[in-house]
């Protein structure tokens, strides 16, 4: 079924073998080990090669930005093509000097154009640093954190108090609602002329997935959803969200009223949506996936 194709940035592109962020001497089995590679990243970019197409420019032990690396901004992904892979999470503002034809770049630009497995990689890796950056200090004391079990956990150096903090994911539900012969969509006053989506939004606290789909779309659009379905999900890394798809029916001839949040939300047919009468979200958004399998009439 086409539900279950994996969504872009997810499927099984990593073997993550958590019981290796156990082991005490894991940067050590790294560095002895001549095939680990290491990915770079600094701030929200990550370390390219431009040709001859956009692909990681993965580094060796021997590499001078992985010999001066500070233990502390080292973290195990786990095995990415059958070898160990880490990354350097660089400083925001240190100065680096990246090998010719490779730069830093953004990776939301670039992904249509990065392969499957690279880019979801980079968006696994552009998670974590996102998280690092923002966990610095204990949320519960103020202390400085310091990374534990490979850089997958950052725990209060104080001793009183030695909370740990995990990579935190915001989970968000995204739902194609349908009257049968009519797709709802709507669009924000930022995006391209034309553009729609489906309409998506964060869950709150004591909140149930179904129960956010319901909320979202009544708040934006006015229109009551029943037969509320889990389609697939996505990891969303921009910058720590998981998509959660799901399929909703409305009555046939529900009215739209809008919140506050869409410029403009409306019922387009299949023929409208294939004729180009809207523009359709990136190929690689799971919005796009619930849009194409309504139109296939799954």
């Amino acid at each position: 079924m086409d539900h279950e194709r994996p969504n872009f940035f997810s499927g099984p592109y990593i073997e993550r073998r958590v019981e290796a962020r156990e082991d005490p001497a894991w940067i050590a089995a790294a560095r002895a080990d001549p095939a680990t590679r290491y990915l770079i990243g600094q701030g929200t970019t990550q370390l390219l090669q431009a040709v001859p197409e956009p692909h990681i420019a993965f580094l060796a032990n021997d590499a001078a930005l992985v010999a001066t690396a500070a233990p502390a901004s080292l973290v195990l992904l786990g095995w990415f093509r059958g070898a160990r892979c880490l990354l350097i999470d660089l400083p925001r503002g240190e100065r680096v000097e990246p090998a010719a034809g490779t730069r830093f770049e953004e990776l939301r630009p670039l992904a249509p154009v990065l392969g499957a497995e690279e880019a979801g990689l980079l968006a696994y890796a552009r998670a974590l640093s996102i998280w690092r950056s923002r966990q610095r200090h204990c949320g519960v004391c103020g202390a400085p954190t310091l990374a534990t079990q490979a850089g997958h956990c950052l725990r209060c150096t104080n001793p009183a108090c030695a909370h740990e903090f995990f990579p935190r994911i915001d989970p968000a539900i995204i739902v194609l609602v349908s009257d049968g012969e009519r797709a709802l969509l709507g669009r924000q006053a930022s995006w391209p002329a034309r553009r729609y989506s489906t309409i998506a939004g964060f869950v709150e606290p004591g909140e149930s997935l179904e129960d956010a789909v319901a909320r979202e779309v009544a708040e934006e659009t006015g229109v009551g959803v029943s037969e509320i379905r889990y389609h697939s999900s996505q990891p969303w890394p921009f910058p720590s969200s998981v998509m959660i798809g799901f399929r909703a029916r409305a009555a046939a001839g529900a009215l739209v009223r809008l919140g506050g949040e869409l410029e403009d939300a409306r019922w387009f047919t299949r023929a409208q949506l294939s004729s180009g009468e809207a523009l359709a979200p990136p190929s690689q958004s799971i919005s796009w996936r619930l849009i194409e399998s309504w139109l296939k009439g799954e």
